[in-house]
């Protein structure tokens, strides 16, 4: 007894995982969405399209299918054979039931008790994680690297909390993105609540300057990256405050071609001459016109004057009698 189905196109479907439309979704670009899509579809029938082929159903350059394919193979999401000929759709559900459930090693009675009253309170703040953040639908697998995140920074849960704050408010809460703030805040040595404060003070700083910079230099836009490290260093390694930097930035009016470069020569021979303020700069500087203007004045007095540099002759009525005669 044979069984067999006959099932047009019409009534298929294909069903794509929440993993990947929670997990991978919003970091992909929406080219390299259709065509995940696209090869889940063909993985059901055991098509082998050409790359060409894919481009031209999708109305895509071929060049852009051959991005999509390497960025969904760098992600996992599929793999390839050895030829390269055949594109294997990998099964993300898996690979995150193995990222939640590892295997375990022995422990003693006591490191066990520890490990559990530890996972219990973890458990609690990354559900509140999971409310503030994620609507509650939080993937099983962030349980686990909000879990290696404290054991790799180590950073009480005000600051993990804020951690996740920070990257919702500005560029998302891509794992790239908050393993990138986690690295810096670490390299800040950013443990607890008070290091935080202390940074976050000093960040609005940096914040305020460098707007003050961008309305002086009437420079539109936003500074490069190598810009912004230029600007940390003056406020964080040479605690410059704006008065300081803003004198620097006086001196570029007499440039030809003035950058952040020449700008930070400026500030860099400030800071290893010891000067702390804008009054300190003035005061070298006045210090040093002072022998200027004392040889300017000697030179003045030791110049023979103009007027009254000779003496009068003097004449009596006889001369005026006898010039007289002879005229």
């Amino acid at each position: 007894m044979v069984f067999e189905a006959n099932f047009s196109i019409l009534y298929s479907d294909t069903l794509v995982p929440d993993v990947f439309i929670f997990e991978y979704m919003p970091s992909l670009e929406s080219d390299f969405i259709k065509v995940y899509i696209y090869c889940l579809f063909l993985s059901k029938y055991k098509k082998k399209p050409s790359t060409e082929m894919i481009a031209k159903k999708l109305e895509l350059r071929t060049d852009r299918v051959k991005d999509a394919l390497m960025r969904l193979e760098d992600l996992g999401l599929i793999s390839r054979t050895a030829d390269g000929d055949t594109i294997i759709i990998n099964d993300i559900k898996e690979k995150e039931i193995k990222k939640v459930y590892r295997a375990k090693n022995t422990s003693t009675p006591e490191e066990a008790e520890l490990s559990v009253a530890r996972s219990k309170k973890r458990s609690k703040f990354i559900s509140s994680i999971n409310n503030a953040f994620f609507q509650g639908v939080m993937s099983p697998s962030w349980y686990t690297d909000i879990d290696a995140w404290f054991d790799k920074y180590g950073f009480e849960e005000d600051v993990m909390y804020a951690l996740f704050k920070h990257c919702y408010d500005h560029k998302g809460l891509s794992r790239q993105y908050i393993t990138k703030v986690a690295d810096n805040w670490y390299s800040k040595n950013i443990r607890n609540s008070f290091d935080l404060d202390k940074y976050s003070i000093e960040a609005q700083k940096i914040k305020d300057i460098r707007g003050m910079i961008m309305k002086k230099l009437r420079k539109p836009g936003s500074l490069t990256e190598y810009e912004d490290a230029y600007v940390e260093k003056w406020v964080s390694e040479y605690k410059f405050d704006a008065a300081m930097i803003e004198q620097a930035l006086r001196r570029t009016t007499s440039a030809h071609t003035p950058s952040f470069n020449y700008i930070n020569k400026i500030l860099t021979d400030w800071y290893e001459k010891g000067y702390k303020t804008k009054e300190d700069v003035l005061a070298a500087e006045s210090t040093a016109k002072a022998p200027k203007r004392a040889r300017s004045n000697a030179g003045k007095d030791a110049a023979i004057p103009q007027k009254g540099n000779f003496e009068q002759r003097k004449y009596d009525d006889d001369y005026f009698d006898k010039l007289y005669k002879e005229v």
